[in-house]
């Protein structure tokens, strides 16, 4: 039997990784290694482009805001056409955040110009007004400004847990999926719903990062990667008993959490972008040497001697 293989391009590892997010690249490679599925990262930084056919899983962190901006015409004109074009042909993503705001079609700063999206999402996000230097003097000053806290969804037969940390809300056009339905916490923009789900790419605000305690959205982004570098593949299961005991935890804590009314932004509706994409603003090309990385079999899956 021919070894099983993906590849992981891992956006902007410096920039866009402020909540841990480098831990959803690690929860990937363990649980691909536990399988005996070999997983390549690559890392893809300012000026480098994607390559559709290369990438079967493209993986996106949240930064600032101030790390947004710096990335944003880089991602939408260097790197956009190949997301798209990776996606289309069956490539699994998985965006988080600030990163999940730039997939959409733009996202409105509260101060000045709107930064270019990658448009893989009929999504648009507007912020209320930014913080300077991103600091607030209180907690009850944060609370008033963002949605803070756990995050509770419904996905399919799924409940997926994390956490949210954003001034933005980011609206749905009428072609958008939600990934799934808020049951406790603020989600996109207090409609009710969280996040996009595009075929296999994902857009959510869930951070910490998310996948650790959400074994089930890992592999349904492993699977579909696993699909589309080897065809159809059924992934063994594993003995998720510290995973599912985060994620229980986590469910548990987002349950008691109580969601008051001055958790709610008072931003304006917009329902559609008024003249589709901003203006693009050009970035500089930064050179960077691309570093590949593959993961051993760490742990049995379940039933395996």
């Amino acid at each position: 039997m021919t070894a099983l293989r993906i590849t992981v391009g891992e956006l902007y590892p410096e920039l866009m990784s402020t909540y841990g997010d480098r831990g959803n690249v690690e929860t990937i490679l363990h649980r691909c290694g536990w399988r005996g599925i070999a997983a390549d990262v690559i890392q893809l930084r300012p000026g480098d482009r994607i390559r559709p056919g290369e990438v079967d899983l493209i993986i996106i962190g949240s930064g600032g805001e101030a790390e947004q901006a710096l990335v944003a015409s880089d991602l939408a004109e260097i790197k956009g056409p190949g997301i798209r074009e990776a996606v289309e042909q069956g490539a699994a993503a998985l965006a988080v955040g600030t990163g999940f705001e730039l997939f959409g079609h733009f996202c409105q700063p509260g101060d000045g110009p709107g930064l270019p999206g990658v448009g893989l999402f009929d999504a648009w996000t507007v912020r209320r007004h930014a913080a300077v230097g991103g600091h607030y003097d209180t907690i009850t000053e944060a609370r008033a400004d963002r949605a803070i806290g756990d995050v509770l969804i419904r996905w399919g037969d799924t409940l997926l847990v994390g956490f949210e940390n954003h001034s933005g809300r980011t609206y749905l056009g009428p072609t958008a999926q939600p990934l799934g339905k808020v049951i406790r916490g603020y989600g996109n923009c207090g409609d009710g719903f969280e996040g996009v789900l595009l075929r296999s790419a994902v857009g959510t605000h869930l951070r910490g990062p998310c996948l650790p305690k959400n074994p089930q959205l890992a592999d349904f982004l492993i699977g579909a990667a696993v699909a589309r570098r080897n065809g159809e593949a059924r992934l063994q299961p594993l003995s998720d008993g510290l995973e599912d005991a985060a994620h229980q935890g986590a469910i548990q804590r987002a349950r008691q959490a109580a969601r008051g009314p001055d958790r709610r932004l008072a931003l304006p509706v917009l329902h559609r972008p008024v003249s589709g994409r901003v203006p693009r603003r050009p970035v500089a090309r930064a050179f960077s040497a691309r570093r590949g990385s593959a993961i051993r079999q760490h742990r049995r899956p379940v039933g395996e001697d």
